[in-house]
């Protein structure tokens, strides 16, 4: 089952306008580098009140209060949130176990990216991307800013291609140690990996804000088989011959739900945002629902 990689669009355009109404919503104020259309915990020049603090030698005269130096006979210095930017970090898995399934995994990793990325350019926050899947970083898309760097975001996340494998723990440890700025991350994978916990807890080990959206292709939740068969690892391990029965299904659903729930206890153990994702669900009701639900988005 190829990535889709059509000259359709991603995201159609009625889609688009729905999202430019909403915004990412994050927990905690984080300062960004100029002025945006964020609150910041700077404080600044905009229109929305902070605090008072004393004046000191040097300081801007215009910004005093006289309204409160008549009453308190000193003098004191408006202060005002900031409005900056962020440096929005966009992690799309393109490993060879994400090319698989009906609907496509890296091609709702691709949407997914592009709709929360359109977001933050339509906030003015800057946005960056990085895909990984045959080594520790295998494409960079540098920030891009504004509703005009959606053109860019959405070339680049079209020509993603899979790879032949992937290493994710080896890729978030790079990310952490090349990345300058913190801020929202969302990462998208299947996290079919063995090194998954050491990458979300190097993730996390830098105070970016994480959502992880965790891609499984319907196939994988709800597998329908009867039968012998011979499974191939795409990322290079050896076959596995099965006898497909209804117990075997039942002990592979008790394992996955398992797995996902060791997945979201690491998550919330370490305030990172876990969203379960099955690629049958439409990308823009995902987003519209789940994503506005989870306070991922407001």
């Amino acid at each position: 089952m190829p990535a889709v990689t059509t000259s359709a669009p991603l995201l159609e355009s009625s889609f688009l306008r729905q999202l430019d109404r909403l915004a990412l919503l994050t927990r905690r104020p984080m300062a960004g580098d100029i002025q945006g259309e964020r609150r910041s915990p700077r404080r600044g020049a905009s229109v929305e009140f902070a605090d008072f603090r004393p004046y000191a030698r040097g300081d801007d005269i215009r910004q005093i209060d006289w309204n409160l130096y008549a009453r308190a006979e000193r003098f004191y210095l408006k202060l005002f949130v900031a409005e900056e930017e962020l440096q929005v970090h966009l992690l799309v898995d393109t490993s060879a176990s994400m090319d698989w399934g009906t609907p496509n995994k890296l091609h709702y990793a691709r949407q997914l990216a592009a709709a929360y990325g359109y977001i933050a350019l339509a906030n003015l926050d800057r946005v960056s991307v990085t895909a990984f899947g045959t080594g520790p970083l295998a494409a960079q898309l540098p920030g891009v800013r504004g509703k005009r760097g959606a053109v860019p975001l959405f070339a680049f996340l079209q020509r993603l291609q899979p790879g032949t494998g992937g290493d994710l723990a080896r890729a978030c440890h790079r990310y952490i140690q090349t990345a300058r700025a913190t801020g929202p991350l969302l990462l998208c994978s299947d996290l079919l990996d063995a090194g998954w916990k050491d990458a979300l807890g190097a993730l996390s080990s830098r105070p970016f804000e994480i959502t992880i959206m965790h891609i499984l292709a319907p196939q994988e939740l709800e597998p329908d088989l009867d039968g012998d068969f011979k499974l191939i690892d795409v990322e290079g391990g050896p076959p596995v011959e099965i006898s497909a029965d209804l117990e075997l299904i039942r002990r592979y659903k008790q394992q996955l739900a398992s797995w996902r729930a060791e997945l979201e206890s690491y998550c919330n153990g370490r305030g990172i945002t876990y969203l379960p994702v099955d690629t049958s669900v439409p990308v823009d009701e995902f987003v519209l629902g789940r994503m506005r639900r989870r306070g991922v988005l407001r």
